[in-house]
């Protein structure tokens, strides 16, 4: 369909299409071809591990604007630029999140806002 074109969908319709994406969880399928991709990933030379340093969060914070990107925490950067003993704890939870090659949920947690437009 082309935009602008055929009939609009109602309000109740478009909540209950997004509501099923994202409310029932998902069933990955793990069927053959995970091992197809498996082997042929076998060759691939792995990076050295990587070390994040304080250091490293720091230029990292001192590159961004002061006053965006603001977390969960609603702590904006110009306070991480000043505040400078964080580098060191921020820099240990990120290595500890590489080095459990999971992340905590919180992560990749976010809240999707639908707007309906006419």
């Amino acid at each position: 369909m082309v935009s602008g074109e055929g009939p609009v969908p109602n309000q109740a319709d478009t909540v209950a299409f997004w509501h099923s994406l994202w409310s029932e969880p998902v069933n990955y399928n793990e069927g053959p071809w995970t091992e197809v991709v498996a082997s042929q990933c076998a060759g691939i030379t792995l990076i050295d591990p990587v070390i994040i340093t304080p250091d490293d969060v720091a230029k990292a914070v001192l590159r961004s604007p002061h006053w965006k990107s603001l977390g969960l925490d609603g702590l904006h950067h110009y306070w991480l630029k000043g505040f400078m003993v964080c580098h060191a704890v921020l820099a240990r939870q990120f290595q500890e999140a590489i080095n459990q090659k999971s992340l905590p949920s919180l992560f990749t947690t976010a809240i999707t806002h639908l707007v309906l437009k006419d």
